[in-house]
């Protein structure tokens, strides 16, 4: 019998981008995250989905970011924090905002030294125990901050 997997504490969740784009928000200032719907504020591993956008490595602002990077896949790349979200107002509040879209505001972007590979899927979804031991063990000074119970 298969024993159970145990997870992260409720409140930390993955966040799957598929590369370049998470490449972007790790190296590039790339502070919006486009989604159909509203995320709730919070800690996210940020992980790397099993395909690359080939399309987007074609747009400019992304070839500058992510020329001469490694774009690995399947796997949490870094942490980052989620302190708001707002509709597409038809203003365009960053390079990397896409109309018609609901724009996660990303912030404490932490890039980890080493991917940990993992499986992901699309939503917030909870991360193994594991995974999440390993991301404090390569960001020690952060884990205080990911641990914590928030009120």
């Amino acid at each position: 019998m298969k024993p159970p997997t145990l997870h992260a504490p409720d409140h930390i969740r993955g966040i799957t981008l598929r590369q370049p784009w998470a490449a972007c928000v790790l190296h590039g200032g790339k502070q919006v995250e486009n989604r159909p719907r509203p995320w709730a504020p919070g800690w996210r591993l940020l992980h790397a989905g099993a395909e690359i956008d080939r399309a987007a490595l074609r747009d400019p602002l992304v070839a500058r970011t992510v020329r001469g990077r490694e774009l690995p896949t399947r796997a949490v790349l870094g942490v980052v924090r989620i302190t708001g979200c707002h509709t597409d107002s038809g203003e365009a509040c960053s390079p990397w905002a896409r109309s018609g879209c609901v724009h996660l505001v990303l912030d404490d972007v932490h890039a980890l030294p080493s991917p940990v590979p993992c499986g992901g899927q699309l939503g917030p979804w909870r991360v193994p125990l594991a995974v999440f031991e390993q991301v404090l063990v390569q960001l020690p000074g952060l884990a205080p901050r990911l641990t914590e119970v928030p009120s």
